[in-house]
This record gives C-alpha cells, structure tokens and sequence, in this order.
C-alpha cells in the first residue's frame, strides 16, 4: 500500500472519529440503530381532536425509531376498531377503557391493548352551569325528572331540556342513550347529538348571554378549563350508578373523592374512571418488537394533554399546531423520552 493511499485512509479515520466525538449520545444511539427503518407505520386518531395530540406524540416517536408514518386516518370508533382489527391500520392512542369494552368482540381477534397513554384519571359525567343549579336546588341527574327543572334548559320549547351528548359513533354515545333511559329520562330529556364541539360552542354562547346550560364532558378537555367546576358549574352526581351491559362490572367504580365542583363528596359520576390506552394491530406488533415497546413504557399525563387541549381552544388547532405542540412535548421531556426510546432499541435487538 502506497504512502499516498495511507495517509487518505488516516484522514477518514481521523475525520470520523472526529465526528463520533461531537455528536451528541443520544444521536450515536439513534443512528447505531434504528429498527423501525424501512417500515411503514399506517396511524388512525378519533374524531375528537382532545386525542390528537398524544396521536402526534406518538407518531413521532416512532419516527425517531425509523419509521416512516403516514398523515393518520381520523374514524369514529367503530370503523377503526374493525380497521385495527383487520389490519387496515396499525394503532390509535385514543382507546377509552372501560367506555370502548364495547367493540372488544370487533377488534380482539386481531388486535390489543399494549401500555397507557394515561391511566385513570380520565373522568366523565354531566354539568350544569352553577347559577341554575344553586338557584334550583339541582344536585343530581335524576333532578331532570321534573319538567320544571328540564324547562330552565329548553331553549326550543318541546318540553324537553337539552344535553350536549355524543356524536353517533362515540363510546360515550351508547352509554348515555343508556343511562336516559335507564333514568326515566327520555320524556324530559333531549340528547344533542350533533357535532361536539359546535354543540358545545352553542352552549357556551347561551352560558354567556346568562342562560342555563347542560352538558356531558369528559377529562381532559377545553370545556373543564373555559367553564371551571365549583366556580362556572358544577358536576351532577346520580343516586346510583347504571351502565351497559358490557360495563356493568365497572359500576362499583363510579365514585370518586374529592372532585372539584362536584355537588356531593365523595362524587358519585354514574361513569367510572377511565384509562387512555394505545390499541394495535397485533400482527404489527409482533413483527415490530421497538414499536411494541414504545407502547408499553409511553406516558403522557392528563395534565399535559389538558394544558394542549387549552392551546387549541384558544386558537393554536391547526394541524402544524399539533404537530409543534407534540415536538415541544417531546423536547420539554426529551430525558424521559430517551429512556423509552432505548428500551424500543434494546427490544428489537432481543
């Protein structure tokens, strides 16, 4: 070998090692290897956009893992869990449990539960605006069995009061056509189940020109932040919980302590506690042990998703808003999220 020839080789060396010294740790990990490469990701989100952010944040964590993820595809709850189920796409972080027990018999065949993006801490149940409920006495559900109170909120005099429900579709959906009936509500009660948040933005504009509102919500959600519980309105509880069949396990689990502005403590909802569970296809899952991982150690608190959910409301909900918030979430955490990254990496090498 020429003098020439060694001296160039030195000089790659030298170079390399140069730039093995400069970059940062957690880049040499991420570069040494990165399973997901060469795979294609196909992600669904749900149609309510207080899950689209952990969506983003999970998305992009499995890109930093080498896998390509396609835009995702935004269905309803039936339509995904048969997608899941079938392969069509390969995970969404917006499962509700026990409220999506539902559509087990769908997507158990072909799909699982793997990890939380939260777990418990995600309530549900009914509001009224504290005014009306303070002036009327009202405290619990079952209060709208009166036609006087149900007239407070009957802004179309039919009789029947009006409750932001679910869209079609929902989990939350079945189990309130459930619980009105179960209730004895139906003659009193009118379900609007038109699109969330326009449903709720009427509201809202009815709250603020001194009317009565009544609505079901979940947390986290924009509404618990714009129209805060015990000061703006007020949690009703019911005399005893009634669920659907699919969740009547969970009945003796619709009580909870010290909840902010509820009417009676301890509080009980009429719906328990749920977890956010992220929902893939298990084929996917077993030919990609990193992703699978990535779903089991992955967290991301109600809080955090609450404090985005503010972000959109208050006019930062376009889709490159999203994807910021997500990247901002992952800087603001990047320590943790090394962490579950390497055990993604130490996964697909077992």
């Amino acid at each position: 070998m020429d003098m020439t020839r060694k001296t160039g080789q030195r000089t790659l060396l030298a170079g390399a090692m140069a730039a093995l010294l400069l970059a940062p740790a957690g880049q040499l990990l991420a570069d040494a290897h990165l399973p997901g490469e060469g795979v294609a990701v196909t992600p669904a989100r749900a149609t309510w956009d207080t899950g689209w952010f952990p969506a983003a944040v999970y998305s992009h964590l499995l890109e930093e893992l080498g896998y390509e993820v396609d835009r995702p595809t935004t269905l309803d709850n039936p339509p995904f869990y048969q997608s899941v189920a079938q392969g069509d796409v390969d995970f969404w972080v917006n499962g509700w449990f026990p409220l999506h027990n539902t559509y087990r018999s769908t997507f158990e065949q072909g799909a699982e539960l793997i990890g939380y993006v939260a777990q418990g801490g995600a309530l549900q149940g009914y509001l009224v605006d504290k005014a009306t409920a303070d002036e009327h006495g009202i405290t619990g559900l079952e209060d709208f069995k009166k036609p006087e109170i149900a007239a407070l909120f009957d802004s179309d005099d039919n009789g029947k009061a009006e409750l932001v429900a679910c869209p079609p579709g929902w989990g939350c959906e079945l189990v309130i056509t459930h619980q009105l009936e179960a209730y004895g509500l139906a003659d009193t009660v009118e379900p609007i189940k038109a699109s969330y948040s326009a449903s709720m933005a009427d509201a809202l504009g009815r709250y603020q020109e001194g009317g009565s509102i009544f609505f079901y919500t979940w947390t986290p959600n924009w509404t618990v932040g714009l129209l805060k519980p015990g000061e703006d309105v007020v949690w009703l509880t019911v005399d005893e919980a009634s669920l659907p069949e699919d969740q009547k396990q969970f009945e003796d689990a619709t009580v909870v302590e010290d909840v902010a502005g509820c009417t009676e403590d301890p509080c009980n909802l009429g719906w328990p506690a749920n977890d956010i569970r992220p929902v893939v296809n298990s084929e996917f899952a077993a030919n990609n042990p990193a992703a699978a991982k990535l779903f089991e150690v992955v967290r991301i608190s109600v809080d955090d998703i609450f404090a985005q959910n503010a972000k959109m409301f208050d006019g930062e909900d376009s889709e490159s808003d999203i994807q910021r918030h997500a990247e901002e979430w992952i800087e603001a955490n990047r320590e943790q999220v090394d962490g579950w990254l390497e055990q993604a990496r130490q996964a697909a090498a077992m």
